[in-house]
């Protein structure tokens, strides 16, 4: 198989131009390929010769378009077909054998293209549309104009293997990228300054169509888990803002992250709430016309807003794409006078001075206590919401990991406390499916199991483990469906050691003998899971094996236990030079820096970090190492304000005899 990927700056790797958004041209592809191979790329074959072994596809000349969405993709490949309401012909290409596991983006894909038909009031642009599921893939996806391609795990759904989570992404992301095809290929940012013109707006009308298309998902009350990855993200002085300027190509790779794509979206709403949906509707297609086949900046967007609106918006919205950061705004009653003081929100709390996050954030930032904050928790011990507990977990699972360090005597107690809160939702929902239960309460379930074992919940760890060794058995077996076997594989791991190794080679097994992206996915985030160190550094040593695919790194990467993060540091700077080489991308190397740095709580360690790294950083990582450093050092000071307080003790005490 051979995929392009030109995001956002290689398509001058593979053919000579000026390879920047605003160039835009007219592409008239000429393929030669082995005659048994699929070739695609964005328009439509209009003739094909063959000469024994090889073939040559000629293709239709494309429309005006930026050199970053051209694209080919050349393999053995089935596909699956519809058409939209208009008859332009959309396809799901997989890996031979793999079909059926494309009608589900099949059917989101062409409702979403008459979605944002009527949407931006202007036609789909091409004459088909192509996805395609690509097994080895950096990217999350890519919305290469009329040739959209995926990650199998972004792409495919199996109603067998597959979870409700997984239905529910793969969904986001097919109208994510398609929302690309107006807003992004048709209309183009004029510089990558402007990226979250695409980002931004690609993912806040993703929720518009799903929301639109599964109203039963409450997707737009999950889209505050958006909101909270881009404050998370802008609370570090390491943030960037909205608009950030780029000097050069090697910068770019670095600004796709949560403050493009999340806050960008979230601004947006905010947006699209004051100027009312109508109006900003109306706005965005008379923008769409304006600029389409051509290119724009921000300024441009906000001036025709502003047009149909009669609003000032220029001014309303630079303040928040020009800025970093977010405020925080503390009340107060002098006398009979209420004061406001607003400033930037820090979670180092060098400056500064929904609730749960916010309580969570103030807490970071030392502007709170613990204290306050389990208080806060305890609220939440009956509620049953997805949504209001995906938050409640997030929060828990963080106090879980830095009482490891700050308070390791009170450690056990308090997760235990934390267990008590999300026990009585896990319990009403147990591990088996009930008749008539919503996609969100499956959702849950998941999380709540899995939130449970990572927690130390004996209970939950022994059940996953006896329905793991039944699963083992009986792979077909109704006692382990997809959406809970990430907390059972999980249970397994936690009671594996060098010594008593029998789980981590069945979960090896079950990967190697697997063909289901989703299903190694859950394998591979669970191998470093382990308190034995031993065993973390096994499954590090594994994924440089190439029974591990360089995309999938991040699975592992993003699962190592506390007890893990000095092996796993150790295990980086051994083989820096190698995986420097290895995956050098920015998104890539960015995932071995934040999730073997980011969880250390000390200022030591700190400093030995920044001295391993002198002299030898590099465009691709920077921001990365910035960033993490940042957080380690947020959290060695959160640790030292969480023992000089008097009252934990005493309050998690409370909240443990109260039976909550």
């Amino acid at each position: 198989m051979a995929v392009t990927q030109f995001e956002a700056a290689d398509a001058r790797r593979c053919f000579p131009c000026w390879d920047e958004p605003a160039f835009k041209a007219k592409f008239k592809l000429t393929l030669e390929v082995p005659s048994e191979l699929v070739a695609l790329s964005n328009m439509p074959a209009v003739k094909e010769t063959v000469n024994g072994p090889l073939k040559t596809i000629y293709y239709e000349e494309s429309p005006l378009m930026s050199t970053y969405l051209v694209a080919i993709v050349v393999g053995l490949f089935d596909y699956i077909e519809s058409s939209t309401s208009q008859g332009t012909k959309v396809r799901v290409y997989t890996q031979v054998g793999k079909t059926n596991q494309g009608k589900f983006a099949l059917d989101v894909g062409v409702k979403s293209l008459d979605l944002f038909k009527d949407y931006f009031a202007t036609p789909y642009p091409l004459p088909k549309l192509d996805m395609i599921a690509i097994p080895d893939f950096a990217a999350g996806a890519m919305e290469n104009y009329g040739l959209v391609t995926y990650r199998e795990t972004a792409l495919l759904y199996d109603e067998l293997l597959s979870s409700a989570s997984n239905k529910q992404q793969v969904a986001i992301t097919v109208a994510h990228e398609l929302a690309h095809q107006w807003f992004g290929n048709l209309v183009t940012m004029e510089w990558w300054t402007h990226l979250w013109l695409n980002e931004g707006f690609a993912s806040w009308v993703s929720y518009l169509a799903v929301e639109s298309l599964f109203p039963e998902w409450n997707n737009w009350t999950q889209f505050l888990d958006e909101t909270t990855s881009g404050l998370r993200l802008d609370a570090l002085a390491e943030s960037h803002p909205i608009e950030v300027d780029i000097n050069h190509a090697s910068e770019i790779d670095a600004i796709f992250d949560s403050i493009s794509y999340d806050k960008g979206a979230s601004v947006i709403r905010m947006l699209q709430s004051y100027l009312s949906a109508e109006r900003f509707q109306k706005a965005l297609a008379s923008y769409i016309k304006k600029y389409a086949y051509s290119n724009a900046k921000t300024e441009d967007l906000w001036a025709v807003l502003e047009e149909e609106s009669g609003e000032p918006v220029k001014d309303l919205m630079t303040t928040w794409t020009k800025q970093q950061g977010y405020p925080v705004i503390y009340a107060k009653l002098n006398g009979n006078d209420l004061e406001l003081e607003q400033a930037q929100f820090l979670s180092d709390g060098s400056s500064g001075p929904g609730i749960v996050e916010d309580s969570y954030a103030l807490s970071v930032a030392c502007k709170q206590t613990v204290t306050s904050l389990l208080r806060l928790l305890n609220a939440y011990r009956n509620e049953s919401d997805y949504t209001v507990l995906s938050h409640v977990t997030s929060v828990c699972l963080s106090i879980s990991k830095i009482s490891f360090d700050a308070t390791p005597d009170l450690n056990k107690d308090i997760k235990q406390l934390l267990i008590n809160l999300l026990l009585p939702a896990a319990k009403k929902l147990s591990w088996d499916r009930i008749d008539g239960e919503s996609h969100l309460d499956v959702m849950l379930r998941s999380l709540l199991l899995t939130a449970l074992v990572k927690l130390g919940h004996d209970e939950t760890i022994n059940e996953g483990v006896r329905r793991f060794h039944i699963f083992l058995g009986n792979r077909k077996t109704s006692l382990l469906p997809p959406d809970t076997r990430k907390a059972a594989y999980l249970a397994v791991m936690r009671t594996v050691s060098t010594s008593s190794r029998a789980g981590y080679d069945a979960l090896l097994k079950i990967y190697r003998e697997t063909a289901e992206a989703q299903e190694k996915s859950r394998v591979l985030g669970s191998l470093s899971s382990s308190p034995d160190k031993e065993m973390v550094l096994e499954a590090l040593n594994f994924m440089l094996t190439d029974e591990v695919r360089n995309q999938d790194s991040f699975y592992i990467l993003g699962g190592i236990s506390l007890e893990g993060r000095e092996v796993a540091w150790t295990w980086l700077k051994k083989n820096w030079d190698y995986v420097l080489k290895t995956w050098p991308s920015s998104s890539l190397i960015s995932d071995f820096i934040n999730s073997i740095i980011s969880p250390f709580t000390s200022e030591a360690k700190a400093a030995e970090v920044s001295e391993f790294f002198a002299g030898c950083i590099k465009p691709s990582f920077e921001r990365a190492l910035k960033q993490s450093l940042e957080r380690v050092r947020i959290s060695a000071r959160w640790i030292e304000s969480i023992r000089s307080e008097p009252s934990l003790g005493q309050t998690v005490h409370e909240l443990l005899q109260s039976g909550v």
